[in-house]
């Protein structure tokens, strides 16, 4: 198995070594088997995302209360997947901005060969999206800066997310932003090799990341806390 892991905040080897071993022995046999694997590596997850969250809490306030609380469960839920595999092979989890005025989430995943820091609008209901491009539509230079910068595009390269293939209903299919138009998501990633993933630099790395989304969340919260009179 994986060797001893070591103190500290960053992301060790055992960690990634043990998504390798449980990625060829998904199943709950061989899990229970290495229960105590697990809840080590699990513990080192705790505390690398301990000190994500007070790095963020730096520059933003947030409303997860620890890095235990921001982790996503390695459990499965198969009951409407195809695939039955009972545990994922990647550690992650996410860190919510507090009250409606900010908006925007922070996340990052851990896995071996496909690993990232993100952020964004997963899945925006049917109000905020209408918001969003009812904006874009109405002027999107502001959002076009942002994106466009020089920070972002070393940072993120592009905004990302799925799209329509078209215009949405009720906008116009020659405007000038239509590219921004056809998003339903709207998501920021930054992926990482495991040699960066493993270095000690990473969660400094990971930090500027996430600092470097806080104008393109800054933007999306006045959208979408603000009336069409922006009250």
């Amino acid at each position: 198995m994986a060797k001893q892991t070591t103190g500290g905040a960053g992301i060790q080897q055992a960690g990634l070594d043990f998504l390798s071993v449980l990625k060829k022995n998904n199943n709950r046999e061989w899990f229970n088997a290495h229960k105590d694997d697990y809840l080590q590596e699990l513990k080192q997850m705790e505390t690398f995302a301990d000190a994500l969250l007070a790095d963020l809490s730096v520059h933003d306030v947030i409303e997860t209360a620890s890095g235990k609380q921001s982790l996503f469960r390695i459990y499965r839920d198969t009951r409407f997947s195809a695939d039955k595999s009972p545990y994922r092979t990647y550690w992650s989890g996410g860190f919510k901005r507090a009250t409606q005025q900010r908006r925007g989430g922070y996340y990052f995943s851990i896995e071996p060969g496909a690993s990232f820091i993100g952020g964004g609008f997963w899945g925006p209901v049917a109000d905020d999206l209408r918001k969003i491009r009812d904006d874009i539509a109405f002027d999107p230079a502001p959002l076009q800066k942002i994106l466009n910068s020089k920070s972002f595009k070393s940072t993120f390269g592009t905004l990302e997310g799925e799209q329509l293939k078209k215009a949405p209903r009720g906008y116009d299919p020659a405007h000038e932003a239509v590219d921004l138009l056809r998003y339903k998501q709207f998501l920021l990633m930054r992926r990482f090799t495991d040699e960066e993933v493993l270095s000690p630099q990473f969660r400094k790395e990971a930090g500027k990341t996430f600092a470097a989304m806080r104008p393109f969340f800054d933007y999306m919260s006045e959208i979408l806390s603000t009336d069409s009179n922006g009250l």
